[in-house]
């Protein structure tokens, strides 16, 4: 199969689809890549690095996708990209559909093939292509709201793990999977006191013992959020339905409770965000002021440091990819899971979540494939 690889265009977008390593594996599995040249600048890979792996070098993205039956990419394609998109694409990133019915109409109009990273399952029911990213961007919403609790940012003025003698930050964490583990872990780490409220009995018996006591877990309802969210320094959303839009679990209303100053990480954003006053940010312009709370809603946190991130994404993606260079149609109705990941096909949706979230019909993915 012919794959393509350009370089991502979304602002302060510095990752890559593909690593010069996974380039080799494609090459070895008797494929021919294409990718943009510059496409790898942002992880220190440089055109000498992929021609080294076995690709060609295109000029520009134009050339890529009109050389290419696969495209693997990080983010989701810009409206740039979405019209060089045809029927015979079979594009393979991060979509995040459910709140962005620009992006899936016009991925619908291009007639393409559409697998999203962030709905794929394994066997478990997991999702070990978003997991990656979710543990980068759980690590960094610590440092995000470390960040922006300073007062010069119009945050409190407060040290996360505070010093002998002074009280350390309050740190509330809406949800307990990966995100929400990886974000305590370093909240902990860091000194803060941490709150993990999680729906599931089964998941915060499994948080409290995995932090040995050192979190406190709470059953998640309205009434315990807006208790813990009184004495929260800061706030960080990881909330996720897979493929769905996330739920607003902090409304407006809530801020007016919250302390001057504090500070509100929603990791959910490129879900819709878990917080009722969330907007889109980005990393040139991180945070915004509301009722006196920063909020910190970045769309592409792992963004910020592409090369561990596009290491991470590949080392979990690239199986999958091989399978779909392979034999797209065989590889879907071998592995359920991939299937999964199918969210749009020939003009038709074919995840149902994306579908409900967005009020359109939807075709089973297997149906789909006939």
């Amino acid at each position: 199969m012919r794959i393509g690889v350009p370089k991502e265009i979304k602002p302060q977008e510095f990752r890559v689809g593909l690593t010069p390593g996974s380039v080799r594996e494609y090459v070895a599995a008797g494929h021919s890549l294409l990718v943009e040249t510059g496409a790898g600048a942002g992880i220190g890979a440089d055109d000498s690095a992929y021609k080294a792996a076995g690709a060609e070098i295109a000029p520009n993205a134009d050339s890529v996708f009109a050389n290419s039956d696969m495209i693997i990419k990080v983010k989701e394609p810009q409206p740039v990209e979405i019209k060089r998109l045809k029927p015979q694409h079979l594009l393979f990133t991060y979509l995040h559909l459910a709140p962005d019915p620009e992006q899936t109409k016009g991925l619908i109009e291009s007639g393409c093939t559409a697998i999203a990273y962030e709905t794929v399952t394994d066997d478990r029911g997991a999702l070990p292509l978003l997991a990656p990213m979710s543990e980068v961007a759980g690590r960094l919403a610590i440092q995000a709201a470390g960040t922006a609790l300073q007062k010069l940012n119009g945050g409190r003025g407060l040290l996360l793990g505070g010093v002998p003698g002074v009280a350390a930050a309050r740190v509330l964490v809406l949800g307990g999977g990966v995100v929400g583990t990886h974000a305590a872990r370093m909240a902990v780490g860091l000194g803060a006191e941490v709150t993990i409220v999680d729906r599931s009995l089964p998941r915060l018996r499994e948080l409290d013992e995995l932090f040995n006591g050192r979190v406190r877990t709470l059953y998640s309802t309205s009434h315990a959020i807006e208790t813990e969210i009184v004495a929260a320094d800061a706030v960080i959303g990881a909330v996720l339905i897979p493929g769905a839009s996330a739920p607003r679990l902090v409304t407006r209303a809530m801020l007016k409770i919250m302390k001057p100053g504090a500070v509100m990480v929603d990791v959910a954003i490129d879900q819709g965000g878990c917080f009722e006053t969330s907007q889109a940010t980005t990393h040139a312009e991180p945070t915004y002021i509301v009722d006196g709370i920063v909020h910190y809603c970045v769309a592409n946190m792992p963004g910020a440091v592409p090369s561990t991130s596009s290491y991470a994404l590949n080392n979990a993606t690239l199986r999958y990819g091989l399978a779909l260079a392979a034999d797209p149609i065989a590889a879907m109705k071998r592995d359920p899971g991939l299937l999964a990941g199918l969210n749009i096909r020939h003009g038709k949706i074919t995840n149902k979540p994306v579908a409900d979230s967005l009020g359109k019909a939807f075709v089973p993915p297997l149906e789909s494939l006939a």
